[in-house]
């Protein structure tokens, strides 16, 4: 009796299915980058040294000081994030839930190893993922999204039917449209110089999309006060330091623009968890094991490394156990005290 050759869509599909959640294996990776690692550390602790004074490092400097920090943490296991990812995400949602569904998401994580923001928060940042990852296949559909547009269907209604966030959605259909760039961003600052439709359509896309809107003001105020908080934490040890705003107008001031700016620099030896720490740059999010979000940060941090050496990030609500990025330690957030950012 000879075998059926399975099709190849249906092997394809079958591999998605079985494909590991998470990226690459902490301990692979840490294999791996471990001269990387050491290079990185050896630089920070050498970074007073140099003749050349890495930026942001004052040529006379007081006595430099010593500080040894035990941080205790407690990563989230991640197939309690792999339960989560797959309950969090449904078809053409993209805006803020309602509160029967926050309901139903927090009993979920009500017999897991997370708390209700770490879920919102991975929530986020699988939206982010498959807004982006998306993003070439949201474009392929420009003529027949602009098409059903024009004949009267909403961008709500269509991102529900094309699981596309509504925003990019309404991007896309005025580009196709003919509409520049420049008039676009134009109209969306301003919404009173479009037309009727095109003025409710992003009302309505707006309201329904908190992956791709265009007021984020609320949540950069929160990452503001928590940096703020980091800071004060680390002042009230004794640990000399410098604050990111400080560093913007300095960098502009002699280079024109920012170049590397963590949130926090330290002008004193730091180490915590045995780790030398040379910035630290405060996340309000949950750190979790989404290869969009981790290629996005190993960027940034790879910029502070390449500057002043090993250093760590701080994340508001947590982080994943399989989450790292080579020359960074992972820290959570419980040792602050967030009585400020109560009402988050």
């Amino acid at each position: 009796m000879t075998s059926r050759k399975q099709p190849e869509n249906s092997r394809s599909r079958n591999r998605q299915n079985n494909k590991r959640y998470g990226t690459t294996r902490k301990a692979v990776l840490i294999e791996r980058s471990a001269e990387f690692v050491d290079a990185a550390q050896k630089k920070a602790n050498q970074r007073f040294d140099l003749a050349e004074k890495p930026l942001g490092i004052p040529e006379e400097m007081a006595e430099v000081k010593k500080f040894s920090f035990d941080w205790e943490n407690s990563p989230v296991p991640l197939k309690d994030e792999e339960s989560l990812s797959k309950f969090v995400l449904r078809k053409g949602e993209f805006g803020w839930l309602e509160d029967d569904r926050v309901q139903e998401i927090a009993d979920f994580v009500d017999k897991k190893k997370m708390t209700l923001d770490q879920a919102l928060s991975l929530r986020s940042a699988l939206l982010q993922q498959k807004t982006v990852y998306g993003h070439g296949r949201l474009k392929s559909r420009a003529k027949a999204l602009n098409r059903l547009y024009s004949e009267g269907v909403s961008v709500v209604d269509l991102s529900k039917r094309f699981d596309f966030p509504p925003m990019n959605i309404f991007r896309i259909v005025l580009a196709e449209k003919r509409w520049s760039k420049s008039r676009i961003k134009e109209c969306l600052r301003d919404p009173s110089k479009m037309k009727e439709r095109e003025r409710n359509e992003f009302e309505m896309a707006e309201a329904a999309d908190r992956v791709s809107n265009v007021d984020q003001s609320e949540t950069h105020t929160r990452a503001d006060l928590f940096e703020e908080i980091l800071s004060d934490w680390f002042e009230s040890k004794g640990v000399t330091i410098r604050r990111q705003p400080e560093m913007v107008s300095e960098q502009k001031l002699e280079h024109g623009r920012p170049i590397n700016t963590p949130d926090i620099l330290f002008l004193d030896h730091v180490e915590i968890n045995g780790n030398p720490i040379a910035w630290i740059d405060a996340k309000h999010f949950y750190g979790a094991d989404v290869a969009f979000q981790r290629k996005k940060m190993s960027k940034q941090m790879n910029r502070y490394i390449d500057e002043w050496g090993s250093g760590a990030v701080v994340y508001r609500h947590g982080f994943s156990e399989n989450l790292f990025i080579p020359g960074c330690t992972m820290l959570d957030a419980g040792v602050l005290d967030l009585s400020k950012l109560a009402s988050d």
